[in-house]
């Protein structure tokens, strides 16, 4: 950590320095009990937006009447039948005109509440090389077993960003700071056609659209990274069946993204980790097949092998899990939850890529 913050500074532009003109967006869908905490937290920010602006899309709540209450501006979207992206393109074309280039448009979900820290330390890595800053994200508490098991897939995740240098894989919409220069030279791709998903700031035809203007993003040739200090808590999701909507529609978005943009040095990487993740699904069902027969033998066998690598498998489980705290470190040693959680999963990057495969149309509820 220590390290990556000396680089960034080393190669921190004027850019993104004191001048810079910060405008936080939160598009907002019925959110009027979340609200309130997400505009605060922008408050206590040690570098606070100078404007934050909530976006209410089609709702039918108080959402726009709380957030004015707290301190935000409100626009409504304007006969949206695009969800999210749609209002934010919405917002980005009343509100970039306003701006330099160099000043800096916060994007962050209604649900989400960032770190003191985020704003600072998201500017300090905004050097000329990056196009934008990603947060690090990890789940609010509660949701029982379900909500435990999201936590530490947020940690071990977080813990992966770090290995990595900090690198953004996926400028997650929970928040995210972009200049507003990049912003505009995305919109105006997509205008040439040097990128798809239509002629606006955020692709309409993707059901990721964070993952997606990552990828445009980086197609311009910017880096994107989710530097220390840019920690945001976001919502788990308390029962299965919204935790697999949301989870087909991350792994679906993701896989037509790579399929649209086809491959190129930017998604090689992202196809290679998709194929690898196709693979453990394969091993993991060989696995059960294995053990399901030696079972049914009658005379199931340990040997010393076998018994170490389960051994060194829950260690690893164990050790990945210590950020989200003891009681999901036990849970992690149990194995059989989170064997369970995998199959999950690998079932739901299963029916993913046989929607996707087969061309299938959903209607995708806001979660």
């Amino acid at each position: 950590m220590p390290a990556f913050q000396a680089r960034v500074r080393r190669a921190r532009s004027r850019a993104a320095g004191p001048a810079a003109h910060i405008v936080a967006l939160i598009p907002a869908h019925n959110e009027a009990e979340r609200i309130a905490a997400a505009v605060a937290a922008l408050h206590r920010q040690e570098r606070p937006p100078h404007r934050i602006v909530v976006v209410a899309d089609n709702c039918s709540d108080d959402t726009g009447a709380v957030a004015e209450a707290n301190g935000a501006t409100v626009l409504a979207s304007r006969d949206n039948p695009h969800k999210k992206a749609g209002a934010l393109n919405q917002a980005l074309d009343r509100l970039l005109p306003g701006l330099d280039g160099t000043d800096l448009v916060l994007v962050q979900d209604a649900d989400t509440v960032l770190s003191p820290s985020f704003l600072a330390s998201a500017i300090e890595a905004m050097d000329r090389t990056v196009g934008a800053v990603g947060g690090i994200f990890y789940g609010e508490r509660g949701g029982g077993l379900l909500g435990a098991l999201q936590r530490i897939e947020f940690h071990r995740y977080a813990r992966e960003i770090a290995r990595r240098g900090y690198r953004a894989d996926v400028l997650t919409g929970t928040a995210t700071l972009f200049r507003v220069s990049t912003l505009r030279e995305v919109k105006e791709a997509r205008g040439s056609g040097r990128i798809g998903g239509g002629s606006s700031y955020y692709s309409l035809a993707s059901l990721t659209e964070d993952d997606e203007i990552t990828k445009a993003v980086r197609t311009l040739g910017y880096r994107t990274v989710s530097p220390p200090g840019c920690a945001v808590v976001t919502e788990v999701m308390t029962s299965l069946p919204k935790l697999w909507h949301q989870r087909l529609r991350w792994q679906r978005g993701a896989l037509e993204n790579l399929r649209d943009y086809g491959w190129t040095r930017v998604t090689a990487p992202y196809i290679v980790r998709q194929g690898l993740m196709g693979l453990s699904v394969l091993c993991l069902a060989l696995y059960l097949v294995f053990t399901v027969w030696m079972f049914s033998r009658g005379r199931p066998e340990f040997t010393p092998f076998w018994l170490a690598v389960g051994l060194v498998f829950v260690v690893e489980k164990v050790v990945t899990a210590r950020g989200a705290g003891w009681r999901s470190q036990l849970l992690a040693g149990t194995l059989g939850v989170e064997l369970a959680y995998d199959m999950f999963q690998h079932a739901v990057y299963l029916r993913s890529l046989w929607d996707m495969l087969g061309r299938r149309e959903e209607q995708w509820r806001a979660t």
